[in-house]
């Protein structure tokens, strides 16, 4: 680590590029590579010296690791979420929390549409069939029609509302948040009347202590047997035992997800439907996103390092 340079603690592994440019800003500790006892024995020599801690939106910043930091300023993360951050630690604290909006919701946005496509015409199970040497020797089951189809929208934030209006093209799009808002897509108090006027439910909305497990087993029975749910918000969103126990029961049609409670892990339960479209949380993971959000991060990093406002700040 380079003497002059401010301390700061790395999360979690993070582009080339980024990496790069942070290492001309602050000297660095690859946190996630330590053990236990490693990490330990680091803190003990250098805790009262670390000015940042640059992490992604999955890992946030555990409040034992923040408490431990008595110089921590800054917590840069690498994504849209802060679920991860004690909000309410950091600002008692005085450590400034930035994130990168707005630069991934188009990419966030185009895969909530894909997943939906996905899922609705079975586009993995397709292209299983062809490699699988199946066409032309057994038929293909019809899948169902995308047009037409009525869309909710659980949170209608920049994401949500890129969705709503990607959507709006293919049917009626209807939405649910914490208040109505001035836009034309109806507005529905909660999730569960929302699942019950729509047939894709798409969830959008941050993860918070209020919206955890907010899609129940009462959201999916609202869903009903021909209804199908999309996931690029949280993993925590949903109730991930309720959604297996719908789909294995054939309550709802239907599940494409981004994100899962505890990644990279995903339930046995969930694996084992056969009407489901996963992906592997890369709802931002295009090349000209990832180097917007990289550079969001700077711009954040050096804010703080020269005493400005960060340019995206959560608190």
């Amino acid at each position: 680590m380079t003497a002059s340079l401010p301390l700061a603690l790395q999360l979690c592994p993070l582009s080339p590029y980024l990496e790069q440019a942070l290492g001309q800003r602050v000297a660095i500790c690859r946190w996630f590579e330590l053990d236990g006892a490693g990490q330990a024995a680091w803190l003990a020599a250098h805790a009262g010296d670390v000015r940042a801690v640059l992490t992604g939106g999955h890992i946030g910043c555990p409040a034992d690791l923040m408490q431990a930091l008595p110089a921590l300023g800054l917590i840069a993360i690498n994504g849209v979420g802060f679920d991860k951050v004690d909000l309410k630690l950091a600002a008692a604290r005085g450590v400034l929390v930035g994130n990168t909006p707005d630069v991934l919701t188009d990419d966030v946005a185009d895969l909530a549409v894909g997943l939906v496509i996905g899922l609705l015409r079975d586009l993995a199970g397709a292209d299983a069939y062809v490699r699988a040497g199946h066409w032309g020797h057994r038929d293909w089951p019809l899948a169902r029609k995308v047009s037409g189809r009525r869309f909710g929208i659980v949170g209608l934030g920049r994401i949500g509302a890129a969705i709503a209006r990607r959507l709006e093209p293919f049917g009626p799009v209807s939405y649910c948040g914490t208040a109505p808002k001035d836009v034309a897509w109806a507005y529905h108090p909660d999730a569960a009347t929302l699942a019950a006027h729509c047939d894709v439910l798409v969830v959008a909305c941050a993860a918070n202590a209020a919206t955890q497990g907010l899609i129940n087993a009462d959201v999916l029975a609202a869903l009903g047997p021909q209804g199908y749910l999309v996931n690029v918000a949280r993993g925590s969103v949903v109730d991930e035992a309720a959604l297996a126990q719908a789909l294995a029961a054939g309550h709802i049609a239907g599940a494409a997800l981004d994100v899962f409670a505890d990644e990279p892990n995903v339930p046995d339960s969930l694996l084992a439907c056969d009407n489901t479209f996963f992906t592997p949380h890369i709802a931002s993971a295009t090349v000209e996103t990832r180097l917007a959000m990289a550079d969001l991060v700077l711009a954040n990093l050096d804010a703080f390092l020269a005493g400005r406002d960060l340019p995206a700040r959560v608190v």
